[in-house]
């Protein structure tokens, strides 16, 4: 049960980013993000590694026009590539602003290529 809680969170926590930043997908500039994401001060690199897979099932089925089963290894895939690929800079910029820098948006694009998924 506690499980269940927590990934309920995790995946609210993703939508929630997803609806309000819109960056969890390596998506658009900095300067026009909004105000910094207060819930994202302590995530671990795992927490923000399912913030960008929850997103990622979001935004991709969206996208694709399919269901979110359908894009699930491929969401993983990018998670896990783009989360890997971050710099200790990279992770803390996002736990500052709860969404990626530029630098991190840029290795996003790449796994969204390498993952065979749609850019934004």
């Amino acid at each position: 049960m506690t499980k269940r809680r927590v990934g309920a969170v995790l995946w609210a926590a993703g939508l929630s980013l997803l609806v309000s930043a819109g960056a969890a997908l390596a998506a658009g500039s900095t300067s026009s993000l909004p105000a910094p994401d207060p819930t994202a001060k302590n995530l671990t690199p795992y927490m923000i590694q399912l913030r960008a897979f929850d997103a990622c099932l979001v935004t991709q089925s969206r996208l694709m026009n399919t269901t979110r089963e359908a894009v699930h290894t491929p969401c993983s895939c990018y998670a896990k590539g783009t989360v890997n690929a971050m710099t200790k800079d990279e992770l803390q910029a996002f736990r500052d602003t709860g969404y990626f820098n530029d630098s991190a948006r840029e290795k996003g694009y790449d796994f969204i290529d390498r993952c065979k998924l749609k850019r934004p």
